[in-house]
């Protein structure tokens, strides 16, 4: 609990066997989790194992691949339902560093905002770090075009560290969205066009063979589903176009 209110991290997992102990215990080293959900998309190593040897886990496995989105989509749904105030996904490959939830919750339970991202970009070290230049490029280039399209100034679009209010995501057609990688600007696409303020907060980050990491051709197709969300989105604004993404709520 943070504040009384009931905090649960999110973990949508494939193949993270290697690194997801790691990351639990980092994460429930911080005080304010209360339960972790991990749903494993039918990983093809020990992930499902390792996950249910986990105290005050919930562990789900899909049957079958579904897709980075589609897990999402689970992870939030067991988090919803598991009575969470505060859901925050994490990455279970130990790439975005576990030690800012308490900041990352403490913004959203003192009513500061209802979104909070973990950036990589914000505090210029993204390189330095480890991520590839043809990565950091892409990242800075599409986030741009977004920037431009929806009039937001996030410092990117593509982190896998999010935090979020239980009446944000209740409002969110989530089910509308992709279930692939593009899912994750979908969803902020939404976020902003409900008149939320999404906040960042600058995340370290480690780049190694387990980090998880999509292919050159799913990059392309992940890129060019972002600019056509962001698109959809101005051209909604715009009132020349209904995108489904978009239509059938209303923003604050």
């Amino acid at each position: 609990m943070y504040q009384d209110k009931k905090v649960v991290v999110v973990m949508p997992a494939y193949n993270a066997g290697q690194t997801l102990r790691r990351t639990y215990d980092e994460v429930m080293d911080q005080g304010v989790v209360d339960h972790v959900i991990v749903v494993d998309d039918a990983s093809g190593d020990d992930t499902a194992a390792i996950a249910r040897t986990l105290p005050r886990t919930t562990v789900v496995v899909h049957p079958r691949n579904a897709g980075y989105g589609a897990n999402q989509k689970t992870c939030y749904r067991l988090a919803l339902d598991a009575g969470a105030d505060i859901i925050v996904m994490v990455h279970p490959d130990y790439q975005y560093t576990p030690r800012l939830l308490p900041a990352m919750v403490a913004v959203i339970a003192n009513g500061l905002y209802a979104c909070v991202l973990g950036s990589r970009i914000l505090g210029g070290a993204a390189l330095k770090q480890g991520m590839p230049w043809w990565k950091y490029v892409s990242n800075r280039g599409l986030t741009f075009i977004e920037n431009l399209l929806t009039g937001a100034k996030l410092s990117e679009y593509h982190t896998g560290y999010r935090a979020f209010s239980r009446e944000l995501l209740e409002r969110l057609p989530l089910d509308r969205n992709s279930d692939d990688f593009v899912f994750d600007n979908q969803m902020l696409a939404q976020v902003l066009w409900l008149g939320y303020t999404i906040a960042e907060i600058t995340c370290p980050t480690r780049y190694f063979r387990e980090a998880s990491s999509i292919n050159f051709r799913r990059s392309l197709r992940y890129g060019f589903g972002c600019i056509w969300t962001g698109l959809q989105y101005r051209l909604g604004k715009l009132g020349v176009y209904r995108p489904r993404l978009f239509t059938g709520f209303r923003p604050m």
